[in-house]
């Protein structure tokens, strides 16, 4: 350990590497043909703590420079971003593309397939891609950044449209359960093994118990993409944190949620049944400046803040895992173990059964933390078996 901040430091057993997912420990081994394999490890008490597993981020518009919401994205402008991310952490995310006309997002999500296919790191680091939009609550407040003009209401046709020409799947599925023929397309998304996801929402009891019924299980950046002012106990965030079947997401940055309130959302909502995500765009790991969400112009500052131009509305997040990571022991919301299993073991637990489903394959990872509490060097390589 470095010190007693529960960072593991980079020390190897001589047979094999034992990588820590917050939840539990992964021995990686080499036979002698050079064929690796991964198997669950339990550790004595002589043991002592080596690298972690890479982060998973579920949400990510953007990376260090670049738009994934760009209809002209590049296998270059991939490789960029996520050899960018890689550096922070991150070695599995889902590229996320947010409301716009069918039209749009149907360019859009080709571009960004097509970008990931052809670049070098997108294989090894994207499974897949999470949908948020356009079936959001379009009143103010719940709408966001997003741009209310172009929410719909969902429509199982119009997914079908939006991916079949993909060559990697919408994995994740953000919507508003209380609209019209909400159950419906939620039970149809997790029948094709999606994860699906509550945000931007004026849910009620009764529509989240519906939805949850048909196959719901995540509430998205839970706490915001709401109204600024809701009744006490009858509102969306209080339905969401008190539900136990639901697994709540969180924008670990200060600003979507300052840090007080986010330790009694986290410790409501348990660590177990808690996820660290960026919602990070172009911003993130890129100088403060003006930068492009989606066709919208966005200005991020010196202290981390991302809006929409002239607007106070946010607009994702400057956020990096690693910084989340590290945010979560600072403001002493949990130890470094528990923030490591809401930023891996957690997000890997909602993806397993999804990528199993798909007979897709995930690369673990491999991360040495600083004595910072910043990951320090991070690379990819061994291939984590479907339902490990």
């Amino acid at each position: 350990m470095n010190g007693d901040s529960g960072i593991p430091n980079p020390r190897r057993s001589p047979s094999s590497q034992i990588l820590d997912t917050g939840n539990e420990y992964l021995a990686v081994t080499k036979g002698p043909d050079q064929q690796t394999t991964i198997s669950r490890y339990s550790p004595g008490p002589e043991y002592v703590p080596t690298a972690t597993a890479g982060l998973v981020d579920l949400q990510v518009n953007g990376f260090a420079g670049i738009d994934f919401n760009n209809g002209n994205l590049s296998a270059n402008d991939m490789d960029h971003a996520l050899g960018a991310m890689l550096a922070t952490g991150v070695t599995t995310c889902l590229p996320t593309i947010i409301t716009a006309s069918e039209h749009c997002l149907r360019e859009r999500l080709m571009a960004l397939d097509q970008a990931v296919t052809a670049s070098e790191l997108g294989p090894r680091m994207v499974p897949g891609y999470h949908l948020e939009g356009p079936f959001l609550n379009p009143k103010p407040g719940y709408a966001g950044c997003h741009p209310p003009q172009e929410m719909v209401l969902p429509s199982v046709e119009l997914l079908r449209r939006l991916e079949q020409d993909l060559a990697r799947p919408i994995l994740y599925l953000t919507l508003a359960p209380e609209l019209d023929r909400a159950p419906e397309i939620i039970h149809w998304a997790a029948s094709q093994h999606k994860i699906v996801g509550a945000g931007h929402s004026a849910v009620t009891q009764k529509s989240l118990s519906e939805a949850i019924a048909a196959g719901l299980s995540v509430a998205t950046h839970l706490g915001n993409g709401v109204a600024q002012v809701l009744p006490k106990f009858d509102n969306p965030v209080q339905w969401q944190l008190a539900e136990d079947r639901v697994t709540g997401c969180f924008i670990a940055d200060g600003v979507h949620i300052p840090a007080p309130i986010l330790k009694s959302l986290i410790r409501a909502k348990g660590i177990n049944r808690s996820v660290l995500v960026t919602d990070a765009m172009a911003a993130a790991a890129a100088p403060a400046g003006t930068y492009s969400l989606a066709g919208m112009a966005v200005e991020s500052n010196d202290a981390g803040v991302v809006n929409l131009k002239d607007s106070p509305l946010l607009a994702g997040s400057a956020l990096t895992m690693g910084k989340a990571v590290a945010n979560i022991t600072r403001w002493g919301i949990a130890d470094f173990r528990s923030a490591l299993r809401m930023a891996c073991a957690n997000p890997l637990g909602l993806l397993a059964p999804v990528l199993k489903a798909h007979d897709i394959t995930i690369n673990l990872g491999e991360l040495e933390w600083g004595h910072d509490g910043q990951p320090l060097k991070t690379s990819l390589g061994y291939p984590l078996p479907p339902g490990l």
